[in-house]
């Protein structure tokens, strides 16, 4: 049963200095018992306009093409500037719709169908590297999962979303390639060469990057003498080694890559110089190192 419509209106309080939000009527979740009313507080600053606003919830769900201007609501985000956020979102989806995806309607009518990617790659969260807008990766192109420090956990360990990529991308996406792609001034890589001893266990950061402790150590075991930052910076590379080291850990990955049909890579992207470093795990030179040793790399390039 559909829920019936509920009234929400702002108001400002001049005497304290905050909004008003006042919630009438019906439950927005179907329930037979009616919403008291309720007063919720948000502060906003004595400098900004009084506000009105409406929300008319009409629990329904509108259609996916429906225009901006058919909207029942409107929420100013930026009061500063009176603009909404969202205003250059919608330019650009708009010009990527009527430049990229009309011009290219055959295209993304087979991507509705199916995807057949050449490539994952795991990248890290942060806002400043992102895969697509760095490499040019285009719609359909790569399978791509992000995480903090751009880490692989080892084949032992629990479940994760990112072990949940690799299995998807490599055993039903056929995938070719793996790409591993660490940055500078990784703040996940920050946080781990910071740890004293092990991971606070309510800390759900240090608890995810404690995942590269085999990268620190190794950089503090060469490179320990010289400063934080050089050593962060030896650390971001080394992570990606470990974590091209550890996708061989995985059973039926490393089957693909002894037949040829898969191939791993690793990647660094400075983005205070603007350089991108890359290189592949030589497998026949990997094999003959010690477990725990690391890798053998081969066609480094820098671009």
């Amino acid at each position: 049963m559909a829920a019936s419509p509920t009234h929400f209106s702002i108001s400002h309080d001049h005497s304290s200095s905050t909004s008003l939000i006042h919630l009438q009527n019906q439950s927005i979740f179907s329930s037979k018992d009616s919403l008291k009313k309720t007063h919720l507080r948000f502060p906003t600053s004595s400098r900004r306009k009084s506000v009105n606003l409406q929300l008319m919830a009409s629990g329904k769900t509108p259609g996916l093409t429906q225009e901006a201007n058919d909207r029942t609501y409107d929420v100013t985000i930026d009061r500063e500037n009176n603009t909404d956020v969202f205003d250059d979102m919608k330019h650009r989806f708009l010009a990527f719709k009527k430049h990229k995806y009309m011009d290219n309607l055959e295209h993304f009518k087979n991507l509705a169908d199916a995807q057949a990617p050449k490539f994952l790659v795991i990248a890290c969260a942060d806002s400043r590297v992102c895969p697509s807008a760095v490499l040019g990766f285009q719609p359909g192109e790569a399978f791509t999962v992000r995480n903090i420090a751009n880490l692989v956990p080892s084949y032992e360990s629990g479940p994760t979303e990112t072990k949940a990529a690799l299995e998807f991308s490599v055993n039903f996406l056929n995938v070719e390639n793996i790409l591993v792609i660490g940055h500078s001034r990784c703040g996940g890589i920050q946080a781990l060469m910071s740890m004293k001893g092990e991971p606070d266990s309510s800390s759900f950061i240090q608890n995810w990057v404690i995942t590269g402790k085999k990268a620190k150590e190794s950089t503090k075991a060469v490179a320990s003498s010289l400063h934080f930052d050089h050593q962060c910076q030896h650390c971001e590379k080394a992570s990606i080694n470990h974590s091209l080291e550890k996708l061989l850990g995985y059973p039926w990955i490393e089957e693909k890559v002894r037949k040829g049909s898969l191939s791993l890579h690793g990647g660094y992207y400075d983005f205070v110089n603007c350089t991108f470093e890359k290189w592949t795990v030589d497998y026949e030179g990997s094999r003959g190192k010690k477990e725990g040793s690391g890798i053998a790399v081969k066609n480094r390039s820098v671009w």
